[in-house]
C-alpha cells in the first residue's frame, strides 16, 4: 500500500463508540488538518461559487460539467448526489476540483425514469448513496479503470441496486429516484442522526451494523467533516434501517482495529485523478476501497465491506461486462 495512505490508516485514532439500535459508530480522528484547503460541495453551492450542469443542452448520462469560480478547491465526495437538471446523479469517485476551473466529472444516474429538465443547474441533494450501493459501484468503477482507464460505473448495476433498496424499504418513486427512498424514510433516518452527533476533532467514522463492519469514511479537514457528517450518518443509517438484523453484538475497539488492518492489507492500484492528485483503488477478499491523495496528503478515504459473492475472483466477469458495455 502507498506509504501516504498506509500512514493515514495506521494513524487514525479510534474514539469511543456511539450506539443506537443496530448501529455502532466509532469516531475517527487524526491530530492535524492535512492536505490543501478546500470547500465542500454543499458549502460551495450555497455560496454560489460552484455550478454543476449538464455537459450540453442534450446532456450525457455518465458526465456532468463543474465550474468552480472560487479561489479554493472544492471537494466532491464519492457517492454524493446532485439533484435537478435532466436527472439526478451521484459522483463515481471523490474529486478535488481545482480553483478557478471547469471540469467534466464522471457520474452515475440515480433516477432511471426521468430524462427532462426540471432546472438548469444541479443542487445539493443532501444525500449520499448508502454504503452497500457505494461498495457495489466502487467495484464496477475499479473494473472500468483497470480495463479502460475511465471512471465509469456499471449503470445497470446501479439502477438494479436502487430498485432493490426501494423494494426492501417499501417506498415508491414515479421516476425511480434514489432520493425518494431517503425522503420517505426521513423520520427513521432522523432518529439515527440525533443519536450520532459529531464529536470534537472528528474527521471520519467507522460504522458497524448488526455487529458487523460496514465501512468507513475519512476526510482530512475537521470543518469539512462537520459539514459532511449529517449526510454520511444518513447514508449509513439507511443500511441500518433496511438491515434484517436488529441488534447483534456490540463491537469493541478490537473489531474496529481489525477492519482497519484488513483495509491496509488490500491490493492497490494508482490512477490520475479527474481533479487534483491521485486516485487509489483497493481490493481485498471481502472489502473494497478508494483514497484521494494530493501532494503527499490523504484528502479522503473510504472502505466498504462487500459480500462473499463479490470476492475479487468475481471481478473478472465484472470487468468483461463493463468493457462490453463501453
Amino acid at each position: 500500500m502507498d506509504e501516504t495512505v498506509s500512514k493515514y490508516l495506521s494513524g487514525l485514532a479510534i474514539g469511543e463508540p456511539q450506539r443506537h439500535k443496530n448501529m455502532s459508530v466509532f469516531p475517527l480522528s487524526i491530530p492535524f488538518d492535512g492536505g490543501p484547503d478546500y470547500m465542500t460541495l454543499k458549502d460551495a453551492l450555497e455560496k454560489a461559487l460552484l455550478s454543476v450542469t449538464e455537459v450540453s443542452s442534450g446532456g450525457s448520462v455518465p458526465e456532468l460539467k463543474v465550474t468552480n469560480a472560487a479561489d479554493t478547491a472544492v471537494l466532491l465526495l464519492d457517492g454524493e448526489e446532485l439533484a435537478g437538471a435532466k436527472q439526478n446523479r451521484v459522483l463515481n469517485t471523490t474529486i478535488l476540483v481545482k480553483e478557478k476551473s471547469e471540469t467534466v466529472i464522471p457520474v452515475s444516474c440515480t433516477e432511471q425514469g426521468r430524462w427532462a429538465y426540471v432546472s438548469k443547474a444541479f443542487r445539493d441533494s443532501d444525500t449520499v448513496m448508502s454504503p452497500k450501493l457505494r461498495g457495489e459501484k466502487a467495484r464496477t468503477v475499479a473494473a472500468s479503470l483497470s480495463g479502460t482507464g475511465q471512471y465509469r460505473s456499471d449503470q445497470g448495476t446501479v439502477w438494479r441496486s436502487i430498485n432493490e433498496m426501494a423494494a426492501k424499504a417499501g417506498t415508491v418513486s414515479e421516476t425511480g429516484a434514489m432520493k425518494d427512498t431517503f425522503v420517505q424514510k426521513s423520520a427513521e433516518l432522523g432518529e439515527y442522526l440525533k443519536a450520532f452527533p459529531a464529536v470534537p476533532s472528528q474527521k471520519g467514522l467507522l460504522v458497524f451494523i448488526g455487529g458487523e463492519a460496514v465501512g468507513l469514511d475519512f476526510v482530512s479537514r475537521e470543518k469539512a467533516f462537520e459539514l459532511l457528517h449529517p449526510k454520511l450518518i444518513k447514508s449509513y443509517a439507511m443500511e441500518a434501517v433496511l438491515e434484517d438484523k436488529k441488534n447483534g453484538a456490540k463491537p469493541g475497539r478490537e473489531s474496529a482495529e481489525a477492519f482497519l488492518k484488513e483495509a491496509a492489507e488490500c491490493q492497490e492500484k494508482k490512477y490520475e485523478s479527474v481533479g487534483r492528485g491521485h486516485d487509489f483503488r483497493y481490493e481485498g477478499k471481502t472489502i473494497v476501497g478508494s483514497a484521494l491523495a494530493v501532494d503527499g496528503q490523504v484528502v479522503h478515504l473510504a472502505f466498504f465491506r462487500v459480500g462473499e459473492a463479490d470476492k475479487s475472483g468475481d471481478l473478472a466477469s465484472t470487468r468483461r461486462r463493463i468493457r462490453f458495455r463501453l
